[in-house]
C-alpha cells in the first residue's frame, strides 16, 4: 500500500489534489484509517493517478475525467479516444479565440503607446537622506522579479512626485512599497526603473549618514554619496501601475510579534502546493485577534488563507520591525504586511488557492 505522500510524489498529483479527487469520487483510496483518517492506495492505483495527472494538466473537465478513468482499463477504447479528441478540439478553438483577442489587445496597446506621454524627463536633480533610501531599498528588494520573460519587473521602480519618492518592486506574486522624502524636485511625476544590480550598488553606498544626490538624465540614473557614486542605464520599459494593485485595509487585522511568529512559521505545520515545490503556511485570524497556523488536515474554516511560507518570511524580515500588522480579507485576496508606525512601507503577498 502507498501512503498519500508517496502517491503524491510518484504520480505528480499534490496531496491536496488527491484529497479533492477522493471527495469527488474520481480516485478513491483503497483504505482509509478509521482513527487517523489517513489515506492508503493500492499499487495498481498509481497508473490511474498518473493518468489523472496527465488529463488534469491538459485541463480536461472533471466530468470527462471521470469517464476517461472509468473506461481506460476496458477493452473498448473508443469512448476514451472520442473524449480526448473532443477536448483537444475545445483547446484548439479556445487558443484560436485567445489569439484573436490578444491581437486586438496588442492593437489597442499600440494606440495607447502612441498617445501616452512618457513620465521620463530629460533631467532631474534631487537629494534624499541616505539612511532613508537604504531603508526603502531594504523594504522592497526581496520582491524584485527575476523572470527574463518579464524584464520590466527585473528592477526597482523609483516613482518621484513632488517631495516624495516611492520605491516599488514586484514579481507578480508579491509587491513591496516604501516611501522616502526628497528635496529639490517640484516638477511633475517622474518614473524610472533601476535594474536590481544597480539598485544593490546604490544600497551599498547609502549606509552612511548624510545626504545622497540622485540624478536622472534621460535614461541614465546616478546616485552620489560623498565622493562615491553608482550609475547606470535605466530599464527601457514601463512599470505596471502599482497603485491599482494596492489592497484596501483588511477587515481581519492581527498585530504579531515578529520573532515569535517567525519561529512559529519555521517550526509549525506546512503543506505543499500543487506542484509539490513550495511550502505553504495556512493562516487565519482568531476571534481574539491572534494569527493561527492551521494544521494540514484542517479543511473546515472558510476564512483560511494559504501563502508561500518563504515569501512570508522574507516579507517579515523586510518589514524591519519587532511588531508588524497582518491583514487578511478573504482566501483569494492579497495578504498585507504593514508597519504599525509607518504607512509608507508595506508589502502584499498573493494567496495560494487551496483545493480542500
Amino acid at each position: 500500500m502507498r501512503s498519500i505522500g508517496e502517491m503524491a510524489r510518484d504520480s505528480g498529483l499534490g496531496v491536496s489534489a488527491l484529497r479533492f479527487y477522493d471527495r469527488a469520487g474520481v480516485l478513491v483510496p483503497a483504505w482509509v484509517d478509521p482513527v487517523s483518517g489517513y489515506r492508503w492506495y493500492e499499487p495498481g492505483q498509481l497508473e490511474e493517478a498518473r493518468l489523472l495527472a496527465r488529463v488534469r494538466r491538459a485541463g480536461m473537465p472533471l466530468a470527462d475525467i471521470r469517464l476517461v478513468l472509468a473506461s481506460w482499463s476496458g477493452t473498448d477504447t473508443d469512448l476514451v479516444r472520442k473524449l480526448l479528441t473532443a477536448h483537444l478540439r475545445r483547446l484548439e478553438g479556445g487558443l484560436s479565440d485567445a489569439r484573436s483577442e490578444f491581437s486586438a489587445l496588442r492593437a489597442l496597446l499600440d494606440q495607447r503607446e502612441n498617445l501616452m506621454t512618457s513620465l521620463r524627463v530629460a533631467t532631474v536633480r534631487l537629494t534624499i537622506a541616505a539612511p532613508e533610501l537604504a531603508a526603502a531599498l531594504d523594504t522592497v528588494r526581496f520582491a524584485a522579479g527575476t523572470d527574463p520573460e518579464l524584464p520590466m519587473l527585473g528592477g526597482v521602480l523609483f516613482d518621484i512626485e513632488g517631495e516624495k519618492l516611492h520605491v516599488v518592486a514586484t514579481d507578480r506574486y508579491r509587491l513591496a512599497v516604501a516611501r522616502a522624502a526628497v528635496d529639490g524636485h517640484d516638477g511633475g511625476r517622474v518614473q524610472v526603473i533601476v535594474p536590481t544590480p544597480l539598485a544593490d550598488a546604490m544600497r551599498a553606498l547609502a549606509h552612511d549618514e548624510g545626504p545622497a544626490r540622485l540624478s536622472l538624465d534621460g535614461d541614465r540614473v546616478t546616485l552620489e554619496v560623498g565622493d562615491r557614486q553608482a550609475a547606470g542605464q535605466c530599464l527601457d520599459h514601463d512599470f505596471p501601475d502599482y497603485r491599482r494593485l494596492l489592497p484596501q485595509t483588511g477587515d481581519r487585522r492581527a498585530l504579531v510579534e515578529v520573532a515569535e511568529f517567525r519561529e512559529a512559521l519555521e517550526t509549525g505545520p506546512v503543506r505543499r502546493d500543487e506542484t509539490g515545490t513550495h511550502d505553504l503556511s495556512v493562516l487565519r485570524v482568531g476571534d481574539d485577534g491572534t494569527v493561527i497556523l492551521c494544521p494540514d488536515g484542517d479543511a473546515g474554516d472558510p476564512d483560511r488563507v494559504a501563502v508561500n511560507r518563504e515569501f512570508l518570511l522574507d516579507a517579515l524580515a523586510a518589514g524591519a520591525r519587532d511588531r508588524l500588522v497582518l491583514e487578511l480579507t478573504a482566501p483569494t485576496a492579497p495578504i498585507a504586511i504593514r508597519r504599525p508606525d509607518d504607512e509608507g512601507g508595506f508589502s502584499i503577498l498573493m494567496p495560494v488557492r487551496l483545493e480542500d
